[in-house]
């Protein structure tokens, strides 16, 4: 369960079997960034980014969305986190045996309300049913193509020293209400999962002109594994204040009771952003304008010191390495 956690075992995984297995030299170099959120390709004359996500989360409804809108959600914004505007998907459902239709009619429904907002078209899938046992009721894959305007290059390694990093809102949220859920936990107040379409603060962000470096979603693996991503991509260092980065309340209470760290519980509706010192506070303006970023916030910058390291400021002054999550502290979230 630990390799499909986003942390270590998951690059493990993919850097030592996948890429070995599925690559060669020359196509390294044709598919550029790989292990991104997004390949960007060339096709007929354009730059084409391609994405797709499996989705496996239990259960399949919780507070705040179910599977089939964060199928879409999650496609999106892994093709708007390299510039992309999404165009197209492709969804294929894996179904047991037994499952009801009346509740896979509401999965269907919500994944198609989904795509209308993040204004998206599904023009094409796949159905599969196994024997009852041999799944969890449904699963579904989704595969988008988004086009890359003239100009934009956004990747981890664009990353560069005195560059700030922007959150866009609070994390941890959609961690913790899945597992609420799962295990029928309650707290003062219900956490809702964050899960949106990001792609409409994305276009918002580029419309400011900003030389904006890199965008990630910290979905599995949260905040720690994104930014070590970062910083492993850019081999630089990334210099974090702990209590800039923005917390609700009633998820920091669940994560000291349960005794998790927020900054390694699933997002699926929160971007990282890396942005020129220059640039940040427009782009931080704009982020709070938007719907989707109005608890962004700046929570620090990349540094030539300990590269391919995230160290935090702690609260009480001192400092920790924030680490690359080994496995997964929540399985199937997303």
């Amino acid at each position: 369960m630990g390799h499909g956690g986003g942390g270590a075992m998951s690059a493990e995984l993919v850097e030592h079997l996948f890429l070995p297995a599925f690559q060669d030299p020359a196509a390294a170099t044709e598919l550029g960034d790989a292990v991104g959120d997004a390949a960007v390709v060339a096709l007929g004359g354009a730059r084409v980014a391609f994405t797709t996500d499996s989705f496996v989360v239990r259960p399949l409804f919780f507070p705040g969305g179910c599977i089939g809108d964060l199928a879409v959600n999650g496609t999106v914004n892994d093709l708007a986190m390299v510039g992309a505007t999404p165009c197209y998907l492709a969804t294929a459902f894996i179904l047991e045996e037994g499952t009801e239709l009346a509740e896979l009619g509401r999965v269907a429904e919500a994944l198609g309300a989904a795509a209308r907002v993040a204004g998206v078209r599904l023009v094409t899938g796949d159905t599969k049913v196994v024997d009852a046992g041999h799944g969890d009721r449904v699963y579904v894959n989704t595969t988008g193509l988004g086009l890359l305007p003239d100009g934009v290059d956004i990747s981890p390694g664009r990353a560069s020293p005195k560059d700030v990093v922007l959150v866009s809102g609070e994390i941890g949220a959609h961690g913790i209400a899945v597992l609420s859920c799962r295990e029928g936990l309650e707290f003062s107040t219900e956490v809702r999962s964050d899960t949106a379409p990001l792609n409409g603060l994305v276009a918002a962000m580029l419309d400011t002109g900003a030389d904006i470096h890199t965008l990630r979603d910290p979905t599995r693996g949260g905040l720690a594994a994104t930014l070590n991503e970062i910083a492993r991509g850019a081999r630089l260092g990334i210099a974090v204040t702990e209590r800039a980065v923005p917390v609700a309340p009633a998820v920091a209470d669940a994560c000291s009771i349960l005794g998790l760290d927020p900054f390694a519980i699933a997002n699926e509706g929160r971007l990282v952003a890396v942005v020129p010192a220059a640039d940040a506070d427009r782009v931080l303006a704009v982020m709070r304008a938007h719907p989707d970023g109005r608890d962004a916030a700046a929570i620090g910058t990349v540094t030539e010191d300990n590269a391919g390291m995230v160290v935090a400021r702690t609260g009480l002054g001192g400092t920790r390495v924030i680490d690359l999550p080994i496995g997964s502290e929540l399985p199937r979230i997303c």
